[in-house]
């Protein structure tokens, strides 16, 4: 029936609507909180720099320590991984991108014989290898998209306790790394043990800044204070990142999702206005095959009667002529 059938995609039309409003206002708010997001990695990049700097001078200053962050193990048997993801979806390939790239490492380790243990940052992330029956040793969430220097600490504490007790000989770092608001990409990069001091000194044997300062108490002493802020620096830039990044893939998701319901609303409406036309089309045939019929009713009604009439005329003159005979 044409008109059940724009009905059905008036209402198609509306729930679109709906929705679109919906993805639009979060393509707003996503917009918004990319670019603070965005600001605080960029200030935070200069302290991570820095400290790293400072490493190295150190390091190229002959500053040898033996701390157990920077210790090597002989062989590698548990890997220990920490996947930053969102708390929430909708942000297009985001999580998933993250997720298959910790499992695609993961599986690797295994297959060699290697234990692992999970540190899941996000919801998406514990949810999904919770759900495929993976050992996580540690799961935290609620702050993804706004995380603060305590939620790395907190991290890193815990990440670095795991590694000084043995138990793991190595921790590796997947999250989404923000480098423009059309680029972010997924990486994977060894977070435990340091890189050792041999390789910090070459890092830093470009520079001669090391002659100018001195250290108290020791260089040593100084070295072995740093490495734990170092980890944490390292890990508050990585939140920092995948927070930017989560913020500019769900904008681009939320714009793709409000373009995706105006077309779809443009189609529904074409198809809507043709239905019209089709109904207004049938209607108007009905009233004219009606007006037709109607037509066609009278007129073989009075058929009839004006052959009746015309006996009748013809009939008269010869009445009138037996008339005039008598």
């Amino acid at each position: 029936m044409p008109g059940g059938k724009e009905r059905e995609l008036r209402r198609r039309i509306n729930s679109i609507g709906s929705t679109k409003k919906i993805t639009r206002a979060m393509e707003l708010i996503a917009a918004t909180r990319v670019v603070k997001a965005m600001q605080r990695a960029n200030a935070a990049r200069p302290y991570a720099r820095l400290i790293t700097g400072v490493i190295e001078d150190l390091a190229a200053g002959g500053a040898e320590v033996d701390h157990p962050l920077l210790r090597q193990r002989s062989q590698v048997r548990t890997v220990g991984f920490i996947v930053i993801t969102g708390d929430r979806g909708l942000a297009g390939a985001y999580n998933s991108s993250v997720i298959r790239a910790a499992e695609r490492q993961l599986m690797g380790h295994v297959s060699e014989g290697k234990g692992y243990s999970l540190c899941c940052v996000g919801r998406k992330s514990a949810s999904y290898f919770r759900f495929r029956n993976y050992r996580i040793a540690n799961a935290v969430d609620g702050f993804s998209d706004n995380p603060s220097y305590d939620d790395a600490r907190h991290i890193a504490e815990t990440v670095s306790e795991w590694f000084l007790s043995e138990a793991v000989d190595q921790v590796e770092l997947i999250y989404t790394e923000f480098v423009s608001m059309g680029t972010q990409r997924v990486v994977v990069r060894r977070f435990l043990p340091l890189v050792d001091t041999e390789m910090m000194a070459k890092q830093g044997s470009g520079t001669d800044r090391s002659a100018s300062f001195e250290f108290e108490p020791t260089p040593q002493a100084v070295l072995e204070a740093l490495l734990p802020r170092y980890t944490e620096a390292r890990l508050y830039g990585a939140l920092l990142d995948a927070a930017a990044s989560e913020h500019a893939s769900r904008q681009r998701a939320m714009k793709a999702a409000t373009d995706n319901a105006q077309e779809l609303i443009t189609k529904l409406s074409r198809a809507m206005n043709q239905a019209r036309q089709d109904a207004i089309t049938t209607e108007i045939m009905e009233i004219v095959g009606g007006a037709e019929a109607l037509g066609g009713n009278s007129h073989s009604d009075a058929e009839p009667a004006s052959a009746t009439m015309l006996a009748d005329a013809e009939a008269a003159p010869e009445q009138k002529h037996s008339l005039t005979a008598r």
